[in-house]
């Protein structure tokens, strides 16, 4: 589903990645951990063509994302989602207005069914019935689960989590991964999740990458790198190093 060949990537004299190449693979859920500061964004943001590499190509569906004219780009971003940080949601607007916003944006849906949608996605997510809440009146953990909703809006082929369990409690963080898991079983969409959550990462990863000084050190099946004698990674999942 996606390519990274050969990827390097600067800012001045900041490299943040350093001749990065994996492929992801269709309809599982691939993590990439490391600390703060390797590239983990950057990748992200060059599936969505917000970042070009300054050598090597990503590639999206067989298409280079670097090269696309801008009708391509917005037809390649709307078989898409995102789920961000801390969930992105407009304030001004209800939780159902949310999660409506990508369904108007980019369909001609009448709103009879675009209601219909909005509940069945935030029924999908465990928040039934929630559409007339403001954001302000939502938990942490409930407007990722609103953002989860908005970002499944349009049925998208690839999902992008940034740090989905950040800034959570323990029992809450748990609860978000056990709805990635699910989520991802019931859609059967391609889900690229960005981490520090190393617990998180082994419960919901199929394949699990490693950044570290620039590079992509491991890659790899999950229980592969979870069994992995490699020193750097031994020190990095105890947190120790």
């Amino acid at each position: 589903m996606i390519e990274y060949v050969n990827v390097s990537k600067s800012y001045g004299e900041v490299h943040v990645l350093d001749d990065v190449s994996c492929s992801i693979p269709a309809g599982r859920t691939t993590v990439f951990i490391g600390p703060s500061g390797v590239g983990k964004s950057v990748m992200m943001k060059m599936i969505v063509g917000l970042e070009r590499p300054d050598a090597g190509r990503v590639l999206v569906r067989g298409e280079e994302v670097a090269r696309l004219g801008e009708r391509a780009l917005y037809r390649l971003r709307r078989r898409m989602g995102m789920l961000f940080q801390d969930g992105a949601l407009f304030d001004s607007m209800t939780t159902g207005e949310n999660v409506a916003f990508p369904i108007r944006r980019h369909t001609r849906l009448p709103e009879r069914e675009i209601a219909r949608v909005v509940a069945e996605k935030l029924d999908l997510v465990g928040m039934p019935g929630c559409e007339g809440k403001m954001p302000s009146e939502l938990s942490g953990g409930m407007r990722k689960r609103v953002g989860l909703a908005r970002a499944i809006a349009l049925d998208p082929e690839i999902v992008l989590f940034d740090e989905p369990t950040s800034g959570l409690d323990p029992l809450t963080a748990d609860a978000i991964d056990e709805l990635i898991v699910s989520m991802q079983r019931r859609l059967g969409s391609t889900f690229v999740v960005i981490s520090h959550d190393i617990p998180g990462t082994f419960r919901i990863a199929d394949r699990i990458g490693v950044l570290f000084d620039t590079r992509l050190v491991a890659y790899g099946e999950r229980e592969e790198i979870r069994r992995s004698a490699d020193p750097l990674l031994v020190e990095f999942f105890s947190r120790t190093i």
